[in-house]
């Protein structure tokens, strides 16, 4: 089973590193994620070095069936949030043999 990286372990691995507090490092992490949001919302894309790149592709809507009463259901065109690993991303991934 994969471990979990959780904010608050990122948070004590900064703070081992450059002695800032962690209620500092919580905010400035805190900022970073709304600013990524606040960009998506916009419809901009985020493209992050070493890690990839963010944006907000639309799907089209489509007829579906609801699977416990076998209803069809028409979904709306909206928006998803699509991610494609950089380059140095993809090769880290790609060293992983097993679990």
């Amino acid at each position: 089973m994969q471990e979990k990286l959780t904010k608050a372990e990122i948070v004590e691995t900064i703070f081992q590193k450059i002695q800032i507090s962690k209620r500092d490092i919580y905010k400035i992490i805190d900022l970073v994620f709304e600013e990524l949001k606040n960009a998506l919302a916009k419809d901009k894309i985020i493209e992050l070095r070493g890690l990839g790149t963010f944006e907000v592709r639309i799907r089209k809507g489509k007829k579906a069936r609801n699977p416990k009463t076998g209803e069809t259901v028409i979904t709306e065109q909206h928006g998803v949030v699509f991610f494609k690993p950089g380059k140095e991303l993809k090769q880290l991934a790609q060293g992983i043999k097993e679990r």
